[in-house]
Protein backbone atom coordinates (compact mmCIF):
# COMPACT_ATOMS: atom_id res chain seq x y z
CA UNK A 1 0.00 0.00 0.00
CA UNK A 2 2.88 2.59 1.37
CA UNK A 3 4.34 2.49 -2.72
CA UNK A 4 1.62 3.61 -4.98
CA UNK A 5 1.08 5.77 -2.24
CA UNK A 6 4.41 7.30 -2.90
CA UNK A 7 4.38 7.08 -6.43
CA UNK A 8 1.10 9.20 -6.45
CA UNK A 9 3.49 11.48 -4.35
CA UNK A 10 6.35 11.80 -6.76
CA UNK A 11 4.19 12.15 -9.60
CA UNK A 12 2.14 15.05 -7.94
CA UNK A 13 5.41 16.72 -6.49
CA UNK A 14 6.95 16.74 -10.12
CA UNK A 15 3.99 17.68 -11.72
CA UNK A 16 3.50 20.85 -9.31
CA UNK A 17 7.84 21.12 -9.54
CA UNK A 18 7.80 21.54 -13.20
CA UNK A 19 4.51 22.51 -14.63
CA UNK A 20 4.88 26.36 -14.05
CA UNK A 21 8.45 25.52 -16.20
CA UNK A 22 6.23 23.72 -19.23
CA UNK A 23 3.59 26.44 -19.67
CA UNK A 24 6.49 29.28 -20.20
CA UNK A 25 6.78 27.97 -23.91
CA UNK A 26 2.92 27.14 -24.31
CA UNK A 27 2.81 31.03 -23.80
CA UNK A 28 5.47 32.07 -25.14
CA UNK A 29 4.14 30.73 -28.37
CA UNK A 30 0.28 32.17 -27.79
CA UNK A 31 -0.87 34.99 -29.63
CA UNK A 32 -2.66 36.76 -27.11
CA UNK A 33 -1.10 39.33 -24.80
CA UNK A 34 -3.57 37.58 -21.92
CA UNK A 35 -1.21 34.84 -19.92
CA UNK A 36 -4.70 32.27 -19.77
CA UNK A 37 -6.59 29.16 -21.33
CA UNK A 38 -8.01 28.66 -23.78
CA UNK A 39 -5.23 30.17 -25.64
CA UNK A 40 -6.11 32.07 -29.20
CA UNK A 41 -3.07 30.90 -31.45
CA UNK A 42 0.48 30.19 -32.55
CA UNK A 43 2.87 32.72 -32.99
CA UNK A 44 6.15 34.28 -32.85
CA UNK A 45 5.85 37.30 -32.67
CA UNK A 46 6.68 37.66 -28.67
CA UNK A 47 9.79 36.19 -29.31
CA UNK A 48 10.72 38.81 -32.42
CA UNK A 49 9.86 41.83 -30.33
CA UNK A 50 12.05 40.16 -27.44
CA UNK A 51 15.07 40.34 -29.99
CA UNK A 52 13.79 44.17 -31.14
CA UNK A 53 14.42 44.94 -27.62
CA UNK A 54 17.94 47.04 -27.23
CA UNK A 55 17.90 47.16 -23.55
CA UNK A 56 17.25 43.43 -23.56
CA UNK A 57 20.82 43.07 -25.62
CA UNK A 58 22.76 45.54 -23.13
CA UNK A 59 21.46 43.78 -19.85
CA UNK A 60 22.56 40.19 -21.85
CA UNK A 61 25.84 41.11 -22.81
CA UNK A 62 26.29 42.29 -19.01
CA UNK A 63 25.22 39.08 -17.63
CA UNK A 64 27.27 37.15 -19.92
CA UNK A 65 30.57 39.33 -19.21
CA UNK A 66 29.54 38.63 -15.79
CA UNK A 67 28.71 34.70 -15.72
CA UNK A 68 31.91 34.39 -17.66
CA UNK A 69 34.42 36.19 -15.54
CA UNK A 70 32.62 34.40 -12.34
CA UNK A 71 32.78 30.99 -13.71
CA UNK A 72 36.39 31.41 -14.46
CA UNK A 73 37.62 32.80 -11.25
CA UNK A 74 35.07 30.66 -9.51
CA UNK A 75 36.57 26.91 -10.91
CA UNK A 76 40.37 28.49 -10.97
CA UNK A 77 39.64 29.10 -6.77
CA UNK A 78 37.46 25.43 -6.51
CA UNK A 79 40.57 23.88 -8.38
CA UNK A 80 43.42 25.19 -5.89
CA UNK A 81 40.73 24.37 -2.37
CA UNK A 82 40.00 20.88 -4.14
CA UNK A 83 43.61 20.20 -4.71
CA UNK A 84 44.24 21.43 -0.95
CA UNK A 85 41.61 19.32 0.83
CA UNK A 86 41.93 16.71 -0.98
CA UNK A 87 45.90 16.11 -1.36
CA UNK A 88 47.21 18.08 1.62
CA UNK A 89 46.67 18.36 5.66
CA UNK A 90 47.40 21.35 7.28
CA UNK A 91 45.57 23.35 10.85
CA UNK A 92 42.03 24.42 10.56
CA UNK A 93 41.26 22.53 7.77
CA UNK A 94 37.60 21.53 8.13
CA UNK A 95 36.82 24.99 9.44
CA UNK A 96 38.46 26.53 6.64
CA UNK A 97 36.46 24.52 3.88
CA UNK A 98 33.68 25.27 5.94
CA UNK A 99 34.06 28.79 5.77
CA UNK A 100 34.62 28.05 1.88
CA UNK A 101 31.60 25.89 1.56
CA UNK A 102 29.56 28.28 3.78
CA UNK A 103 27.78 30.43 1.15
CA UNK A 104 26.39 27.63 -0.29
CA UNK A 105 23.57 27.21 2.46
CA UNK A 106 23.63 30.94 3.57
CA UNK A 107 20.45 32.84 1.61
CA UNK A 108 21.53 35.01 -0.88
CA UNK A 109 19.53 38.16 0.88
CA UNK A 110 22.22 37.54 3.72
CA UNK A 111 25.03 37.14 1.40
CA UNK A 112 23.96 40.15 -0.98
CA UNK A 113 23.42 42.63 2.30
CA UNK A 114 26.67 41.31 4.14
CA UNK A 115 28.46 42.32 0.58
CA UNK A 116 26.44 45.74 -0.24
CA UNK A 117 27.56 47.02 3.76
CA UNK A 118 31.17 46.40 3.49
CA UNK A 119 31.69 47.36 -0.35
CA UNK A 120 30.08 50.54 0.63
CA UNK A 121 32.08 50.70 3.42
CA UNK A 122 34.81 50.49 2.00
CA UNK A 123 34.44 53.31 -0.46
CA UNK A 124 33.92 50.61 -3.41
CA UNK A 125 31.59 51.69 -6.43
CA UNK A 126 28.45 49.47 -6.96
CA UNK A 127 29.27 47.82 -10.61
CA UNK A 128 29.67 44.70 -12.78
CA UNK A 129 32.55 44.04 -10.90
CA UNK A 130 31.06 44.14 -7.54
CA UNK A 131 28.46 41.61 -9.14
CA UNK A 132 31.41 39.38 -9.98
CA UNK A 133 32.81 39.24 -7.01
CA UNK A 134 29.48 38.41 -5.38
CA UNK A 135 28.80 35.48 -8.08
CA UNK A 136 32.40 34.26 -7.31
CA UNK A 137 31.51 33.97 -3.64
CA UNK A 138 28.13 31.91 -3.94
CA UNK A 139 29.96 30.02 -7.06
CA UNK A 140 32.71 28.91 -5.22
CA UNK A 141 31.37 26.34 -3.27
CA UNK A 142 29.44 24.33 -5.87
CA UNK A 143 33.24 24.69 -7.99
CA UNK A 144 34.70 23.34 -5.19
CA UNK A 145 32.18 20.49 -4.55
CA UNK A 146 32.60 19.30 -8.03
CA UNK A 147 36.46 19.67 -8.17
CA UNK A 148 36.63 17.74 -5.03
CA UNK A 149 35.01 14.54 -5.95
CA UNK A 150 37.33 15.10 -9.12
CA UNK A 151 40.67 14.89 -6.91
CA UNK A 152 39.15 12.41 -5.04
CA UNK A 153 39.24 9.90 -7.64
CA UNK A 154 42.52 10.40 -8.40
CA UNK A 155 44.97 7.43 -8.56
CA UNK A 156 47.90 8.86 -6.28
CA UNK A 157 50.49 6.06 -8.17
CA UNK A 158 50.06 8.40 -11.20
CA UNK A 159 51.96 11.31 -9.50
CA UNK A 160 54.45 8.44 -7.69
CA UNK A 161 55.15 7.48 -10.83
CA UNK A 162 55.44 11.15 -12.57
CA UNK A 163 58.17 12.46 -9.58
CA UNK A 164 60.07 9.16 -9.82
CA UNK A 165 60.66 9.82 -13.55
CA UNK A 166 62.02 13.49 -12.68
CA UNK A 167 58.98 15.36 -13.05
CA UNK A 168 58.58 18.89 -10.78
CA UNK A 169 55.39 19.00 -8.49
CA UNK A 170 54.25 21.74 -10.29
CA UNK A 171 54.59 19.87 -14.18
CA UNK A 172 52.95 16.73 -12.82
CA UNK A 173 50.42 19.03 -11.86
CA UNK A 174 50.02 20.60 -14.91
CA UNK A 175 50.78 17.37 -17.58
CA UNK A 176 49.31 14.60 -15.30
CA UNK A 177 46.48 16.07 -13.03
CA UNK A 178 45.20 18.62 -14.82
CA UNK A 179 43.94 16.63 -17.52
CA UNK A 180 42.86 13.79 -15.54
CA UNK A 181 40.19 16.74 -13.75
CA UNK A 182 39.25 18.56 -17.11
CA UNK A 183 35.86 17.16 -17.30
CA UNK A 184 35.74 18.15 -13.76
CA UNK A 185 37.05 21.88 -14.80
CA UNK A 186 34.75 22.06 -17.36
CA UNK A 187 31.32 20.65 -16.05
CA UNK A 188 32.22 23.44 -12.90
CA UNK A 189 32.36 25.84 -15.45
CA UNK A 190 29.21 25.20 -17.17
CA UNK A 191 27.27 24.84 -13.37
CA UNK A 192 28.86 28.10 -12.19
CA UNK A 193 27.96 29.77 -15.06
CA UNK A 194 24.84 28.84 -15.53
CA UNK A 195 24.26 30.04 -11.33
CA UNK A 196 25.53 33.36 -12.58
CA UNK A 197 22.76 33.59 -15.26
CA UNK A 198 20.03 32.57 -13.01
CA UNK A 199 20.99 34.86 -9.90
CA UNK A 200 18.91 37.66 -9.33
CA UNK A 201 19.41 38.45 -5.55
CA UNK A 202 23.19 39.52 -5.64
CA UNK A 203 22.86 41.03 -8.99
CA UNK A 204 19.91 43.10 -7.44
CA UNK A 205 22.06 44.40 -4.40
CA UNK A 206 25.44 45.20 -6.14
CA UNK A 207 24.63 45.90 -9.44
CA UNK A 208 24.13 49.94 -9.39
CA UNK A 209 23.46 51.73 -12.28
CA UNK A 210 24.56 47.90 -14.32
CA UNK A 211 21.38 46.21 -15.65
CA UNK A 212 21.79 42.52 -15.86
CA UNK A 213 19.38 39.97 -17.71
CA UNK A 214 17.47 38.79 -14.44
CA UNK A 215 16.87 42.03 -13.15
CA UNK A 216 15.68 43.13 -16.25
CA UNK A 217 13.32 40.33 -16.63
CA UNK A 218 11.70 41.25 -13.19
CA UNK A 219 11.48 44.52 -13.72
CA UNK A 220 9.70 44.00 -17.36
CA UNK A 221 7.28 42.00 -15.35
CA UNK A 222 5.62 45.63 -14.14
CA UNK A 223 4.14 45.96 -17.51
CA UNK A 224 1.43 42.88 -18.59
CA UNK A 225 2.57 43.92 -21.97
CA UNK A 226 5.92 43.30 -21.74
CA UNK A 227 5.18 39.58 -20.00
CA UNK A 228 4.49 37.42 -23.49
CA UNK A 229 8.07 38.85 -24.37
CA UNK A 230 9.43 37.46 -21.16
CA UNK A 231 7.85 34.30 -21.46
CA UNK A 232 9.64 33.61 -24.75
CA UNK A 233 13.04 34.90 -22.89
CA UNK A 234 12.16 32.85 -19.98
CA UNK A 235 11.66 29.49 -22.47
CA UNK A 236 15.65 30.66 -24.70
CA UNK A 237 16.82 30.77 -21.24
CA UNK A 238 15.46 26.97 -19.97
CA UNK A 239 16.65 25.51 -22.86
CA UNK A 240 19.92 26.75 -22.34
CA UNK A 241 20.18 25.81 -18.80
CA UNK A 242 18.89 22.45 -19.57
CA UNK A 243 21.43 21.96 -22.35
CA UNK A 244 24.30 23.39 -20.42
CA UNK A 245 23.41 21.04 -17.21
CA UNK A 246 23.46 18.02 -19.59
CA UNK A 247 27.00 19.24 -20.92
CA UNK A 248 27.94 19.68 -17.30
CA UNK A 249 26.65 15.92 -16.58
CA UNK A 250 28.06 14.37 -19.68
CA UNK A 251 31.55 16.01 -19.12
CA UNK A 252 31.11 14.59 -14.75
CA UNK A 253 30.45 11.04 -15.84
CA UNK A 254 33.37 11.38 -18.73
CA UNK A 255 35.62 12.28 -15.52
CA UNK A 256 34.33 9.34 -13.78
CA UNK A 257 34.81 6.71 -16.19
CA UNK A 258 38.62 8.32 -16.90
CA UNK A 259 39.55 8.49 -13.83
CA UNK A 260 37.80 4.57 -13.13
CA UNK A 261 35.93 6.09 -10.07
CA UNK A 262 32.63 5.40 -9.06
CA UNK A 263 29.91 7.01 -9.67
CA UNK A 264 27.86 8.25 -6.29
CA UNK A 265 25.33 10.71 -8.65
CA UNK A 266 24.93 13.54 -9.99
CA UNK A 267 23.24 16.97 -11.86
CA UNK A 268 20.75 14.57 -14.07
Amino acid sequence: MKFPVLRVYTVLYLIFLYAPIALLPVFAFNSSKVIAFPLAGFSTRWFAEMLNDDLLFRAAKATLIIAVSSSILATCLGVLAARASTRFRFPGKGGVMGLIMLPMILPDIIVAMSLLVVLLAMGVNLSLLTVILGHVLICTPFSVAILTSAFQSLDNSLEEAAYDLGETPLSTFRLVILPLVMPGIVSSLLICFTISIDEYVIASFLGGNQTVLSVYIFGQFRFPAKVPAMLALGTILVALSIALLTIAEYFRRRGIAKTGAKDTGGFL
